[in-house]
């Protein structure tokens, strides 16, 4: 293979230089990745201090590097700073809560939720300075509007929402995974086209001064894992 790369199934591959580093240095960045992540939590009580576009559009493109099924990258983020739009969104999203928690939630989800602090009052999705709407493409439309293929869809977008709250928290600000299931009326109020369908909300700011979170602690290493050595 030479620097330039070479063909592979009549596509061009490039050669791939990873980054590397000694046993010591793995594991200081790890363990710096790791504390830095262990102090991100969801947090539902934000400023309404301005966050800028640029920071906003970085996030978004950190995102967008996640892996997908054979790379068709199925996801769309829209970023919503609209005033007018934020509330909208606020009515329906309550409108669906309300819902959820009086009739569509059983007594065991509500007791598990208790913890968290949760009800159907979504203030957030106003306060917040940005949503970021992200939408998962079922299938792809080309210019003439054929339909093709995606894959791994729910997959694909799930890990670009983890390197996008990984992105929100690497900046200094705060999210919330918010999901007022159903979420057909966020498709609709943003026009999305029909290839698209609502998969999660993140309001993104700074949070309040005066935020809290509940006391809650992590599983440990013992509890998520299994090593086969």
């Amino acid at each position: 293979m030479t620097e330039s790369g070479k063909m592979i199934n009549g596509f061009k591959h490039i050669p791939y230089k990873p980054k590397s580093f000694s046993g010591e240095e793995m594991l200081e960045k790890t363990k710096e990745f790791y504390n830095s992540l262990n102090d991100r939590r969801s947090v539902r009580h934000f400023s309404d201090k301005p966050v800028p576009k640029a920071v906003i559009e970085n996030i978004i493109k950190s995102a967008g590097t996640a892996p997908s099924g054979a790379h068709k990258q199925p996801w769309k983020f829209c970023a919503i700073s609209n005033a007018e739009l934020k509330s909208k969104i606020r009515e329906a999203a309550e409108k669906e809560e309300k819902e959820n928690y009086n009739n569509r939630m059983s007594e065991r989800w509500l007791k598990d939720l208790a913890p968290l602090g949760t009800d159907t009052n979504k203030e957030f999705l106003e306060i917040a300075p940005w949503l970021i709407m992200v939408f998962k493409e079922v299938f792809e439309l080309n210019a003439k509007g054929e339909k093709h293929n995606n894959y791994y869809v729910n997959e694909s977008v799930g890990i670009a929402c983890g390197m996008l709250i990984s992105a929100i928290h690497n900046a200094g600000l705060v999210t919330l995974t918010h999901t007022p299931s159903p979420m057909n009326f966020l498709a609709t109020l943003l026009k999305r086209p029909k290839n698209e369908r609502a998969y999660l909300l993140l309001p993104v700011g700074y949070a309040a001064e005066d935020a809290l979170v509940p006391d809650i602690s992590r599983k440990e290493l013992s509890q998520i894992s299994d090593f086969y050595v």
